[in-house]
């Protein structure tokens, strides 16, 4: 299974992006898909999640109400909508994969792809 990561970039506090994972390798039914981040100095943490056959989702206390994890079926794509970013975003955002409905944030990551840089300016 390979995770492409695109999307990220340089964006003003208020401001908005999107970020998108694209998989391919593999059949995803039973997959849980979802974003990591890492500010400089600090460890990895646990964004959001959403479960690939019904859609469910799970966020991070630190982005609920603004960030929206949704998925392409047909494109087989995960975003992130990311809205109202504050500085404290700014981090490297990794696009993370588990089979047979694990989720991310408690267990251990499958696959990860590569991270995109999101920087937010005050």
């Amino acid at each position: 299974v390979q995770l492409q990561a695109s999307g990220g970039g340089l964006v003003q506090a208020g401001g908005f992006l999107r970020l998108s994972c694209a998989a391919s390798g593999g059949t995803f039914s039973s997959f849980v898909m979802g974003w990591f981040r890492q500010a400089p100095g600090k460890e990895r943490e646990f964004v959001a999640e959403i479960v690939w056959s019904d859609g469910s989702t799970y966020y991070a206390d630190s982005v609920k109400g603004r960030f929206t994890i949704s998925r392409d079926n047909a494109k087989n794509t995960v975003h992130l909508q990311m809205n109202s970013l504050k500085p404290e975003d700014t981090a490297v955002y990794y696009c993370a994969a588990n089979v047979g409905y694990r989720w991310l944030r408690t267990e251990v990551v499958d696959y990860w792809g590569q991270g995109t840089q999101v920087t937010v300016s005050s």
